[in-house]
Formats: C-alpha cells, sequence, structure tokens
C-alpha cells in the first residue's frame, strides 16, 4: 500500500485531488466528522466498508463463474 497524505483541514476548508474532486470538511461534531464530496459521476465514491462488499461480491461472481453449469431440470 503507498505512503498514506495525512492532512489537517478545519470546518468549510477543503481538498482537491486531481482536479476534479474536492472533499470539503462539512461538520465536525465530536469524534464524528461529516465529508462533502463533488466528484465526476463516472468516478465511484463508496465507505471503506461498502467498497470491501462490493468487491467481495465481484470476486464472488468471477469465481462462480469459472464453475461448471448445471442444467436446469423442469418438470
Amino acid at each position: 500500500m503507498p505512503a498514506m497524505l495525512v492532512l489537517s483541514r478545519k470546518k468549510n476548508e477543503s481538498i482537491v485531488i486531481d482536479d476534479n474532486i474536492v472533499i470539503t470538511v462539512v461538520e465536525i461534531r465530536g469524534d464524528k466528522v461529516r465529508l462533502g464530496i463533488q466528484a465526476p459521476r463516472e468516478v465511484p465514491v463508496h465507505r471503506s466498508e461498502i467498497h470491501a462488499a462490493i468487491q467481495a461480491e465481484q470476486q464472488s461472481a468471477v469465481s462462480s463463474e469459472g464453475s461448471p453449469r448445471v442444467p436446469s431440470q423442469e418438470p
């Protein structure tokens, strides 16, 4: 995994990634930070746990494609 860039931001401050993605600190409440993300529609944006679930589902689909299919038996 590449090194992580760690930045400090205050409420309403932003980070720009590759000229077309803007991440803004919308709210800070205790130990929770709300982020606003502006990105092109073709750029998928997911929380890490959702991303992991999508990856697992895709891997499962790829694995099952390699399995021989059993023809359905109709009555």
